[in-house]
């Protein structure tokens, strides 16, 4: 069992910037592909940043050069940094890890991340 721990969500003006984490339990990078969703009231789940076990990397259309997705082996944690945020950013955002073998995911508890016009 893996747990994911989303934190860095919050209000912040359009233009602006937010930095999400996502602490897992347990060394999961070898193993995962990373990944971060978000939900829009109303709206379907959507991939919005993946991270392979290779460092490749795959952004929706929507946050391409604006959002990027990293990692810190060490600390166990993934990031989403956020720049140029706009109001059609808001969601709550979900860490996500898919085992690449056995297609298993796991799911953070999501993150509020609100940007105001």
């Amino acid at each position: 069992q893996v747990q994911l721990v989303e934190s860095g969500g919050g209000l912040v003006q359009a233009g602006g910037s937010l930095r999400l984490s996502c602490a897992a339990s347990r060394n999961i990078f070898s193993t995962n592909v990373m990944g971060w969703y978000r939900q829009a009231p109303g709206k379907q789940r959507e991939l919005v940043a993946a991270l392979s076990r290779g460092g490749s990397t795959n952004y929706a259309d929507s946050v391409k050069d604006r959002f990027a997705i990293s990692r810190d082996n060490a600390k166990n944690t993934v990031y989403l940094q956020m720049n140029s945020l706009k109001p059609e950013d808001t969601a709550v955002y979900y860490c996500n890890a898919r085992r690449m073998i056995s297609g298993v995911e796991y799911w953070g508890q999501g993150t509020q991340v609100t940007v105001s016009s």
